[in-house]
């Protein structure tokens, strides 16, 4: 019998997400055996902002390592927390379909929007699009799970907080929900919402098919494009989100050169032409 072992972060979200991997592969191959190997990564022990101690490859290094000692066969990512260069001997070998790529705002459960108490959030691309929206109240930095953020936010610590939809829907936590950003109002991180599966370039692709969706791979790398051509990460808030709009691409994009002041930018592309016009974007954005 095969037995593919899933090497994965050890929080209840990301064992969630890794379980959909699974299940998805068990559905096509039922005779396959599926382990789940849950570690803690140096991003998970930090507590600090990740740009200051390394970016988000911190999540990434035991669970790469994992794979070349052949501990495991496979890893399961958020693909918004994969560096841009992925080392070629162990590649990304699926995408999911992209669900949820919006951010959203969470308040107490009382449901009241204490504007006196900062907004919590991890991200600076987060932080900045915030004060434009809500310009007269606080954004404090928040680290930890989605139940761990939650607590503070229910402590009073926080007045609300900014999240990714997709952690919260796949943690059944829709209720949580009290408004969701539109990318016109808050631009999401570039493949927001998509879960990447990472594996030795040896591995059978044919137990993925039932995962993998192309028009996720399609966008997400429009949106890599515009990432790799301004070296963006943790250190640089930057983002593209690339949406079918009819028959065509729309990308929205937001570049910080000083983590105080944001330049966004659109372009609508033909689907063919959506990378170049993502670099170029990228380079446009630069020189703003």
């Amino acid at each position: 019998m095969t037995k593919i072992r899933i090497g994965t972060r050890k929080s209840k979200l990301a064992m969630a997400q890794s379980k959909l991997v699974a299940d998805a592969i068990k559905a096509h191959w039922p005779d396959v055996e599926i382990e789940l190997v849950p570690m803690t990564t140096t991003g998970d022990r930090l507590p600090g902002p990740l740009d200051k101690m390394g970016g988000k490859g911190l999540f990434v290094k035991e669970l790469d390592a994992a794979l070349y000692e052949r501990r495991t066969d496979l890893s399961v990512h958020s693909y918004k927390d994969v560096p841009i260069e992925v080392d070629p001997n162990i590649p990304i070998l699926a995408v999911g379909r992209r669900d949820y790529t919006e951010d959203v705002l969470v308040l107490p459960k009382n449901g009241i929007f204490d504007t006196s108490k900062p907004i919590g959030t991890a991200s600076v691309r987060r932080a900045l699009q915030i004060k434009l929206l809500y310009p007269e109240i606080e954004t404090k930095h928040i680290r930890g799970n989605i139940f761990t953020r939650l607590d503070k936010l229910e402590t009073g610590e926080y007045g609300a907080l900014i999240l990714a939809r997709a952690g919260l829907m796949r943690m059944g936590l829709n209720d949580r929900v009290h408004h969701i950003f539109t990318p016109d109002e808050m631009i999401p991180a570039s493949c927001q919402g998509v879960l990447a599966v990472q594996g030795r370039k040896d591995f059978d692709k044919k137990y993925l098919k039932g995962f993998h969706c192309e028009e996720s791979w399609f966008l997400c790398q429009v949106e890599r494009s515009f990432i790799r051509t301004l070296d963006g990460g943790c250190s640089s808030p930057c983002c593209c989100h690339a949406a079918r709009e009819q028959d065509m691409i729309r990308l929205r994009a937001l570049y910080s050169r000083d983590n105080k002041t944001i330049v966004t930018k659109t372009a609508l592309s033909e689907p063919e032409l959506a990378i170049e016009t993502a670099i170029r974007l990228a380079e446009n954005i630069a020189k703003a």
